[in-house]
Formats: C-alpha cells, structure tokens, sequence
C-alpha cells in the first residue's frame, strides 16, 4: 500500500480522517492525496470546458489552494509527500475517477455519523464510494488520536464470494500485525448450528495463510446489533465488511444490514468490495 486519497470538504470531519491517513502514511511511507470536489451549476461547468475563467470559479479555486496550503503546514503530516487537487465533477463520480487515474490503494473518509450514511462527509455520495471502490474504503467517525488496529474484527458469512475481499483484508491486516477476529453472526432469520458455522469457517480459512487469527460465533437479532455487540465485548478497534457494488452496505451477508452499522458505532470501520 503506497498510495492513500482523503476526500476532503475541509470539514473536522475530515481532519480526523487526514490525522489517520498520516499515522498509516508514515508507518507504511505512504503517499498522501487530497481531493478536494467542485459540484459547480451547468452554467459555470460549461464555462470550465469552454476554457473560460468566470470569477466566480477562479474565487472557489483560490480559496481551495489556501486551504489546502494551511492544511499541509500541520505538523502531523511531517515528512509526508502530499499532493492537492481540485476537482470539477460529481462527488462519487470523481472520487472514484481519481483513484483509477492515480492507482489509490486505500480511500479514507471522515464521517459526521449524526443521521446515517446520508449525512456522512460528502452527503450520500460516500455511500456511492463505499458501495462502488474497488478499492478499501476507511471511515473514520470521530478524532481517535492514535490509530490502532490491533483488535480487527472482521465479520462475514464467509461464502465463497467473499474469498477475494478476504484476500485484501489480509493485507491490510498484516501490515498493522493485528490480532484478528473472524466472527459469523448468527440471527433468528439465518440460523446455524455451532458445528455447522464452525465447518463453514474452517473451510473457508483452509484456503488462505493467515496468523493471529480466532474464529467466534456470535448470536444476535440482527447483523448489525450482533457486530456491534462482538466488537464492544473483544473492545475492537476496526471493524472491517465486505459489501455487495450492486447494494453496498444495505445488503450485507444474505441478509441486510442497514447503514445504522456506520452510524452507531464510532469505532473506525472498513469496508472490502465483493
């Protein structure tokens, strides 16, 4: 991983993002890129593909690049390479335009979390983001100073879909040598047996060569309440969910789990496309 993209409305929000890309930067001599999104009138977008220079967007594209050079001054990016860039299109559009064309290998987003993914940094395009990345996509909830992954929960129905997901969790996790938790949540309209969930997750984790892992079943109402309710009792730091493009996070395992995931926990979550 060399490569990191923080979508940035230059919110709190999305400080506490930039605070973590910094930390993972440093660790792993990481690359940082800061997107900034201009979502102009058509009037003014036509002016900009006319190759015309109205005041009005010459003024958002000044004030862009101050902000952007006050925000490389903070101490906490020291010795990291970051690069600015304003950009003229669609939020989710052009976030995941701009991975593709420069090869990002991790999103980090900042989240206000107050009323579900539709108030998350950016509005509803970051679900767009999380639903459409082929890429990882971090969201970071609150300022949580120092960033550590030791705990990594990581849940899923471990189907076969979800082997190629799998396979990029594993990197991350190894470059944070987490210890991780591989739960299977099991619910009243999706119930296994304790030996039958076992088999499907040995089965599963057979095919990869993974360290300092534990498997655990846990039963809940929900999806969604039963990963909350894991991560709090093993006091994870990250919760990581592989998501469907076609749903995103409204889909998850056969199930659904709603956005209410991103919204209630303020633990780091992170996300891996099916």
């Amino acid at each position: 991983m060399k490569r990191i993209l923080v979508p940035t409305d230059f919110s709190e929000h999305a400080e506490d993002a930039l605070k973590v890309a910094a930390q993972i930067a440093k660790k792993n001599n990481c690359e940082i890129f800061l997107l900034h999104m201009l979502e102009l009138p058509s009037q003014m977008s036509d002016a900009i593909s006319g190759g015309s220079g109205i005041p009005e967007v010459m003024l958002f594209i000044k004030k862009a690049n101050e902000t952007f050079q006050k925000i490389k001054e903070h101490p906490y990016l020291n010795g990291i390479s970051v690069s600015e860039t304003v950009q003229f299109e669609r939020a989710s559009n052009g976030i995941l335009s701009f991975c593709k064309k420069n090869k990002i290998d991790l999103i980090i987003m900042g989240s206000h979390g107050s009323s579900g993914i539709e108030e998350m940094l950016i509005g509803s395009n970051t679900e767009k983001v999380v639903r459409l990345s082929d890429i990882p996509v971090l969201v970071i909830k609150k300022d949580i100073g120092k960033f550590d992954a030791r705990n990594f929960v990581f849940a899923s129905d471990f189907s076969k879909e979800i082997k190629k997901p799998f396979k990029k969790m594993i990197e991350f996790a190894k470059i944070f040598d987490v210890n991780l938790f591989l739960v299977m949540i099991c619910t009243p309209n999706n119930f296994k047996t304790t030996l039958a969930s076992e088999k499907i997750m040995s089965d599963f984790i057979s095919d990869f060569d993974i360290q300092n892992y534990s498997l655990h079943i846990f039963n809940d109402v929900n999806v969604e309440n039963g990963i909350l309710n894991f991560s709090n009792t093993i006091n994870a730091d990250l919760i990581g969910l592989c998501t469907h493009g076609r749903t995103g996070l409204a889909h998850f395992f056969n199930g659904s789990i709603s956005e209410d995931l991103v919204n209630h926990t303020v633990k780091p979550v992170i996300t891996f496309k099916i």
